[in-house]
């Protein structure tokens, strides 16, 4: 419809993160977390009963299970989202989310089929921006790529979602999320606007498709697509974040001359945080272990849970005495 398809669409986008992050993904994450702590206390307890060495059982302990365990724990709350994702674009309704978007983007000098790399942006933006291949025209293509990371991506769910737990009540939480997405989008419009003005002037070119016929989603493609997911979400788990999880449970637990650091405050990690910390000041969390968990983040998103669930001792919830809930808003735009 000419002025209900946009509201439809952002209607249906907040019941997708409503059943994602409040009923669905939420009661499957609680089920993970508990596997998860049952089997870190399992393995604590062998560690202790063969009298392993201390700084090997931190580094199983404090070190893989808190830094890959925290990160784990999201990839119901991924899934989940891909899901319904999945259940979209194969119904045959992203496609028709491309033609009603043409007219709006056509605004900001993008044609409609720049939507869906966009679409495919708030899952992860590596295959949208190769999705932008498909796009005829180059200046579309530059466009688009550069718009792209403004979506929010999967990877920085499980740092919207510590962050709103923590700092926004229950029934505010999907607010919160949806607000944070809509942040990324309208900071997009206006890159896009100064884009046309400068680098890109110009019409983007027509915008000619073909709509599918609606169908009923093939069980198939809509569970090849989560597997592919959340094998990809587990092999980032597994390799960048396990050895980022690795150097950080090193670097906070010893000093400069390689002895057992007296406190955090004393390690290498501290001295490294120290030093970027002043940059960070200014927007309210100048604290070195913000500092240190936003470069981490550089390597992959996820990190940053993982490095402040480590610098936290693996008390997540304390993520609270780092921030107000207003320099927690201002975190999760930066």
């Amino acid at each position: 419809g000419k002025y209900t398809a946009i509201t439809c669409f952002i209607g249906i986008m907040a019941l997708v993160f409503y059943l994602t992050f409040n009923v669905i993904g939420a009661w499957l994450q609680g089920i993970l977390e508990i596997g998860i702590d049952k089997i870190s206390a399992l393995t604590d307890a062998a560690l202790t009963a063969a009298n392993v060495n201390s700084a090997m059982h931190s580094l199983v302990i404090d070190g893989i299970f808190t830094g890959v365990g925290s990160v784990l724990s999201f990839l119901p709350v991924i899934v989940t989202l891909f899901f319904f994702l999945s259940l979209m674009e194969d119904s045959g309704y992203i496609a028709r989310v491309a033609f009603v978007m043409d007219k709006l983007l056509r605004k900001i000098g993008l044609s409609g089929r720049s939507i869906v790399p966009m679409l495919i942006g708030f899952g992860c933006s590596v295959p949208a921006i190769m999705a932008t291949r498909t796009l005829s025209s180059e200046r579309d293509r530059k466009m688009t790529i550069l718009l792209t990371p403004f979506m929010s991506c999967s990877a920085k769910l499980p740092i919207y979602t510590l962050m709103i737990s923590a700092f926004v009540q229950r029934q505010y939480r999907v607010f919160a999320m949806v607000g944070l997405y809509l942040i990324g989008i309208v900071c997009a419009v206006i890159y896009a606007l100064i884009l046309k003005m400068t680098k890109f002037k110009g019409e983007p070119v027509p915008f000619v498709m073909e709509l599918p016929n609606y169908r009923l989603p093939s069980a198939k493609s809509v569970l090849h697509l989560i597997w592919e997911k959340a094998k990809g979400f587990i092999q980032k788990a597994f390799t960048i974040i396990f050895l980022a999880s690795i150097i950080i449970w090193f670097l906070q637990t010893f000093d400069l001359r390689f002895n057992v650091a007296a406190s955090a405050d004393q390690s290498m990690l501290a001295l490294i945080g120290s030093l970027i910390a002043p940059i960070f000041k200014p927007l309210g969390f100048g604290d070195w272990r913000v500092s240190t968990a936003l470069i981490t983040g550089f390597t992959a998103k996820e990190s940053v849970v993982s490095t402040l669930t480590v610098l936290l001792g693996g008390d997540v919830t304390s993520v609270a005495t780092l921030f107000t809930p207003f320099t927690a808003m201002v975190f999760l735009i930066f």
